[in-house]
């Protein structure tokens, strides 16, 4: 994670090479190179801690396509990489691709995900997304998820992967479908740093406004509400000049950014509110 002017700040882990969004699947399909250079080196100079990969093509190329992906990233920057993919083999295996550690996006406690990943980096300095679920689905309750929390840490602790090296991902739910909007969410992310201290939350910021209008006014609340109850680390855009400085302004106002030095920094460089020269 990133340490500056002494401070722990938030893990941006960058979203933008996705092969679920439109323009990245039409670069994937017609092998433009330049498009996915041009997504990791944006995404690093904006601030990215890590530069998510995720091909969502179909099994058959899936591999293939990640390492093309991953080697492009390489090609123009040494911010470390989330490998990202709902099959866990093909997170171990593009592991490999990786001039270095990054995140293993993700794991879970369903099916054999945990037995496949932990021993792949159990020795490793490879960091890990967990996700609050298990075989009988998304909780609904906080006490249930943090009943999937504290077997995935006895897990863990079994392969002796310090807490961390976790970025634990409490489940961001749909607004519009949630009876009490985030407090379920902000009670278990407490829980979790209360019992871990030196653990990541994590979590994808945009989940919470589907299906609603305006949905990044919906976002940037969400994430200052998130960030206030203990989550330091999120999958989002690090384009997004909003809420990038949405973010260093409420790290200043936490008391995590000290004389305001890093938000100051962060305007000058043109991570938000004005343009890089």
């Amino acid at each position: 994670f990133k340490i500056r002017g002494g401070y722990q700040q938030m893990i941006i882990i960058g979203e933008k090479i996705n092969g679920s969004i439109p323009s990245v699947a039409k670069a994937i399909a017609e092998k433009d190179a330049d498009f996915i250079r041009n997504l990791a080196k944006a995404q690093t100079e904006a601030g990215a801690t890590y530069i998510d990969v995720c091909a969502s093509v179909e099994d058959s190329i899936e591999l293939e396509t990640m390492k093309w992906l991953i080697d492009l990233v390489q090609e123009v920057t040494d911010t470390p990489i989330a490998v990202d993919s709902p099959n866990v083999h093909t997170c171990v295996e593009a592991m490999k691709f990786c001039n270095k550690p990054g995140l293993f996006n993700s794991v879970s406690l369903e099916g054999d995900k945990i037995d496949v990943a932990f021993p792949a980096i159990a020795d490793t300095k490879w960091e890990v997304v967990a996700l609050l679920n298990d075989d009988t689905g998304i909780s609904k309750t906080a006490e249930q998820r943090l009943n999937v929390f504290d077997r995935l840490m006895a897990k863990a602790k079994e392969y002796n992967i310090d807490p961390s090296r976790f970025h634990i991902d409490p489940i961001i739910e749909m607004l519009c479908t949630s009876e009490d909007g985030i407090n379920m969410v902000a009670d278990v992310i407490r829980t979790i740093k209360e019992k871990y201290p030196t653990i990541h939350v994590t979590g994808a910021v945009s989940n919470i406004s589907f299906n609603l209008p305006a949905r990044r006014l919906v976002n940037q609340a969400f994430t200052v509400l998130a960030m206030n109850a203990g989550m330091d680390s999120a999958i989002l855009d690090p384009l997004n000049q909003d809420l990038m400085g949405l973010i260093f302004a409420t790290e200043a106002l936490m008391g995590e950014d000290e004389y305001c030095m890093e938000y100051i920094s962060a305007y000058r460089e043109g991570v938000f509110g004005a343009k890089k020269k």
